[in-house]
């Protein structure tokens, strides 16, 4: 990188250094750290969620995807619209959650179910979120040695010490600091700062990479794809064994069975100051994806176009060179499409998007270590303890769990030597929980027939199913199951088995009492008043009384783009049925694709930065002024019930 890339990259570093010493003033209570005393508004919520998913491991993961799969993994990914559509705008699981007033999700399974189930599963949740989360700082490590051109060794007098221990040492001692500092509150409003950076920085590459690429000559280079590999044609990849058709349909199902299953990012389902909030935030979630999406899938595909078209054969001679460098076969497939940019990007782009990637990665690992630190306190030492903490030793407990998630973090990632892509690896480490967890969930939420041994039964096979494949996998890397496929084996067993225990049962559990409806109904979190009975006529819809006319507006504006995105997948499936397509009517189509996706991402970068902004103000308002609960720190007393 040039001077220009290096003054903009520690810019943003210290810049962010700042907002975090700035803001602990405002955490004064456990609930601070835990859920920003549940006072964040829609935008900051749903900006802030979002980048803490887009961190550096997982732009790293679409490279790798899009770089072997082309623009085929998008029109698949159209099938997830009715799903995303009716999760967010219903209110699917998160709004029943809200109601619960619960910090985590353990501690709503110990409402519903029982103290040792919560602690059960509290266990499972934390053994495997912190197993997926061992290999991010070793991924982002790689990038940023790779990228910043820093040497593999450096002298120390007598010592020749490797950098890629110390540079893990280093990027997570500054999650710690940003961790640490603040709890919630310096994390989601940071990760909203480093979110519309990612934004702006992703819109204005963009722009750069559509005026340095010929549309003709992308076409061209995808087109050089094996036979049924197809990089520009979905129903021309007969060959491609992992992210095919299937591994997208099972995403369908498990997008709404997982729904608040995966908890690397739990304390945003907490924060939202009442439920109605929680809800929009997941509606204004289907926008946020158009900025996030766009560029991680252009970016490997233009890198695809060096590496392939006669143009740029000098350049990818180089690169190829560059990449020879590295030793570990999986960091090579990893490293490619950044390695391809350093060429790439002129002075000042360069340079803002690794100021990126690092924002995108402090962002993925202080939320990671704030989730998984809390759910080892707040899930599994508090309860076993049978007794709450004071709010100082409850602090204090809450910071050594978090330095306890990087320090296993960091030797996880020293010694793990990766054989699969990112996302597969993500898919089976996920699966022990989650395989599980939806079930218990829904079924929570929802059911009054739910039992708690349902419960057990459902979460013991969910996470055996995925723990007995990976071990086979680590023995036999041929295993006859992928990542994606163990994840569904596991939802499925999991699902019958929660049903068929359930209804052996014979008691009804409250829902009422523990959603606080009816005579439970919390007022301080009372429903808006009905404006008219118009309003009966579209409930239906998922529309209630605590809508105002703008919530309405961009409700059925979502639920409009969504179902023409969808009518787009439909209309391509029909015409490749009836009168066929080739390449050259998929080119067309990508290419309406990618405009719109531009389009949509220069509107929402600059409507979240507004709306995001405002909330930010109202957030720091009422946390100067808030009035804190000792008591209010995720405890739940069985006699208070």
């Amino acid at each position: 990188m040039g001077s220009l890339d290096w003054i903009l990259f520690s810019g943003v570093v210290v810049g962010l250094i700042s907002v975090v010493l700035f803001l602990r003033r405002y955490t004064a209570s456990v609930a601070d750290f835990l859920a920003a005393n549940r006072s964040a508004g829609r935008y900051l919520l749903t900006v802030a969620d979002g980048v803490s998913g887009v961190g550096a491991i997982t732009v790293i993961a679409v490279f790798e995807l899009h770089y072997s799969s082309g623009f085929v993994p998008e029109y698949w990914q159209l099938m997830l619209l009715p799903v995303g559509l009716i999760i967010s705008l219903s209110g699917w699981v998160i709004y029943r959650f809200r109601q619960t007033r619960a910090f985590t999700l353990a501690q709503f399974l110990e409402m519903r179910y029982s103290r040792r189930f919560r602690i059960f599963a509290g266990t499972i949740c934390f053994l495997s979120g912190i197993i997926n989360y061992g290999i991010f700082p070793a991924v982002t490590a790689r990038f940023f040695i790779h990228m910043l051109g820093i040497p593999d060794a450096f002298e120390l007098g007598p010592l020749l010490i490797p950098t890629y221990p110390v540079t893990m040492a280093v990027m997570l001692s500054l999650a710690l600091f940003f961790t640490l500092t603040g709890g919630q509150v310096t994390i989601m409003i940071t990760d909203f700062i480093q979110g519309q950076l990612v934004n702006i920085v992703m819109v204005l590459i963009l722009g750069f990479l559509l005026f340095r690429f010929d549309w003709q000559s992308i076409i061209e280079a995808l087109k050089t794809a094996p036979e049924d590999a197809s990089l520009i044609n979905p129903f021309e990849t007969a060959k491609a064994t992992d992210f095919n058709f299937w591994f997208y349909a099972i995403a369908v199902f498990g997008s709404f069975y997982g729904v608040m299953a995966w908890q690397g990012s739990q304390a945003y389902n907490a924060s939202a100051k009442n439920p109605h909030e929680a809800r929009m935030a997941k509606v204004l979630g289907n926008w946020r994806t158009a900025v996030i999406n766009v560029l991680p899938m252009f970016l490997p595909i233009c890198a695809f176009v060096v590496m392939s078209h006669p143009e740029f054969r000098e350049m990818a001679s180089s690169i190829t060179n560059h990449v020879e460098l590295v030793d570990d076969e999986q960091a090579k497939t990893q490293l490619l499409t950044p390695t391809v940019l350093l060429y790439l990007l002129p002075a000042g782009f360069l340079g803002l998007f690794v100021a990126v990637m690092w924002a995108a990665a402090i962002s993925t690992d202080n939320t990671y270590l704030h989730s998984w630190g809390s759910i080892l306190i707040q899930d599994i030492i508090i309860p076993l303890r049978g007794k709450p903490l004071s709010p100082e030793a409850h602090m204090l407990a809450l910071r050594l769990a978090i330095v306890g998630v990087a320090v296993f973090g960091f030797f996880f990632s020293l010694f793990y030597k990766q054989n699969d892509y990112i996302f597969m690896f993500m898919s089976m480490t996920g699966a022990i929980f989650v395989g599980g967890a939806g079930s218990v969930i829904i079924g929570g939420l929802y059911w009054k027939k739910g039992t708690t041994t349902a419960a057990w039964v459902s979460m013991s096979l969910g996470a055996g199913i995925p723990i007995t494949c990976m071990t086979a996998r680590m023995i036999d890397p041929d295993f006859f199951l992928n990542g994606q496929e163990i994840w569904f084996a596991a939802m499925a067993s999991a699902s019958v088995s929660y049903v068929v225990v359930s209804l052996f049962g014979k008691e009804n559990f409250n829902l009422d009492k523990m959603l606080h409806r009816g005579e439970y109904a919390a007022d301080v979190e009372a429903p808006g008043q009905p404006i008219g009975d118009w309003l009966k006529a579209i409930k239906q819809f998922g529309v209630g009384p605590d809508f105002s006319k703008s919530d309405r507006f961009i409700y059925f504006l979502t639920a409009a783009i969504g179902v023409a995105f969808f009518g787009a997948f439909i209309w391509a499936l029909i015409v490749h049925l009836t009168t066929g397509t080739d390449d050259s009517w998929w080119a067309t189509f990508w290419w309406g694709f990618l405009v719109v996706g531009v389009i949509k991402a220069v509107i929402v970068t600059v409507w979240f930065l507004i709306g995001g902004t405002k909330d930010i103000i109202a957030l720091l308002r009422d946390l100067g002024s808030a009035v804190r609960d000792a008591h209010d720190d995720g405890f739940v007393d069985k006699n208070e019930e």
